[in-house]
């Protein structure tokens, strides 16, 4: 059975936006799994999230004590058949995927965040690194971004980039 998923990073709630865009939880209540890779903010971020579906997280750089006793450093779970490893931050873009396969030798796919950038490659090895950027701090981005993708089968199939809107942020 395929299993449909959103990713997501860096929502900074409060301190971007002060709650989730409407845009993320209408994609959240279409997932079967939420898989955030770290730099929440707050617990309501998590707890918001968890009200719309199963969550898979990471705790970022500026996550506190509290969520760092609720969320691992690394998270991975084997999702219909493809081995995905979470994890918020992968150091600098230059030389990323040698850096990446060797800690993730056991990953089909790495969902990252920290740099609020999308990121979409494959490692020498194979391995497919997914960055779906911020819902909520564009950064140097032309939009806020979320992806959406689907587990089936052993493949990672339907990866789409989806724009968020900034006015829907709150912030």
């Amino acid at each position: 059975m395929a299993t449909r998923l959103l990713l997501i990073a860096d929502t900074h709630i409060p301190a971007r936006a002060r709650s989730l865009p409407d845009a993320v939880r209408r994609a959240a209540d279409a997932a079967d799994l939420i898989v955030h890779a770290g730099d929440w903010v707050t617990d309501a971020a998590l707890d918001d999230l968890a009200q719309h579906g199963a969550v898979l997280g990471v705790w970022g750089n500026n996550d506190g004590p509290d969520l760092r006793a609720r969320l691992p450093e690394i998270a991975r779970r084997d999702i219909e058949g493809v081995r995905i490893a979470v994890v918020h931050e992968t150091g600098a873009a230059s030389g990323r995927e040698a850096r990446m396969d060797a800690a993730f030798p056991d990953a089909d796919v790495l969902v990252f965040g920290h740099s609020h950038i999308p990121w979409d490659s494959r490692t020498p090895a194979g391995l497919r690194l997914l960055n779906p950027g911020s819902p909520t701090d564009r950064r140097r981005q032309p939009e806020c971004t979320i992806m959406t993708a689907v587990a089936d089968a052993g493949v990672l199939r339907d990866v789409t980039l989806i724009p968020v809107s900034r006015e829907a942020t709150g912030g």
